[in-house]
């Protein structure tokens, strides 16, 4: 099938997630690991259960929810400066090593990045991360006011590009995330660094790797 655009998810896929906590975490008390898999097990919960309510927030207020729950289910006291940076964190979090090497690799495709943050929150992520000559366009599920898997985040890209679906390459690390856009119609890159077993959805990526960087789009 030919390929003529790539689509990546952006937290977990593009930015680490958990680089937030280890950067900003410095002085909490309790455990900062549990913490932050805790926080973004809520985020994700949230975004699912605000999409099947129809009761759409941005993903910063999910994301400040998703903090007040974590905290409080590990009863773990925050004080409000420490709460505020781990929230600023976010408009920071590293990227990985394997992201900056594969879109180096990849600049002759246009690519872009669909995802569930929200248009401050993606722009600062990559403007702090010094990849914005990297895509052709930062695409938010804010436009259509709900969250993945929903085929109607999904379509954002295909609309955005002016590609069929199926002349690109859609790549996140999130196994339901890469479910979601095979069902879609996207030709499907699971990167599942964790080495992780997927569910069986009854749509599987078109293939698995180790790491961004072991991409091929021949």
């Amino acid at each position: 099938m030919k390929l003529r655009a790539i689509v990546f998810d952006a937290y977990g896929t593009l930015f680490d997630v958990h680089s937030v906590v280890l950067s900003a975490g410095h002085g909490i008390p309790g455990d900062l690991q549990a913490l932050s898999r805790l926080w973004r097990q809520k985020q994700l919960e949230f975004t699912w259960l605000r999409s099947l309510m129809d009761r759409y927030e941005d993903f910063w207020s999910i994301t400040e929810a998703a903090l007040r729950s974590a905290v409080r289910l590990l009863s773990i006291d925050l004080t409000g400066p420490q709460f505020d940076k781990l929230m600023q964190a976010y408009l920071a979090p590293a990227a990985f090593a394997d992201a900056r090497s594969a879109l180096e690799t990849l600049h002759g495709i246009p690519s872009a990045i669909l995802s569930n943050g929200s248009p401050t929150m993606l722009n600062a992520a990559v403007r702090n991360s010094g990849l914005e000559s990297c895509f052709a366009a930062v695409i938010s599920v804010d436009r259509v006011k709900t969250y993945k898997p929903s085929p109607r985040v999904y379509a954002l890209g295909p609309e955005t590009l002016h590609v069929p679906a199926e002349e690109i390459l859609f790549v996140s690390s999130n196994s339901w995330d890469a479910a979601g856009a095979k069902a879609f119609g996207y030709q499907v890159c699971w990167c599942n660094r964790a080495q992780e077993k997927m569910d069986d959805w009854g749509f599987a990526p078109d293939f698995v790797v180790s790491g961004l960087d072991r991409i091929s789009t021949q």
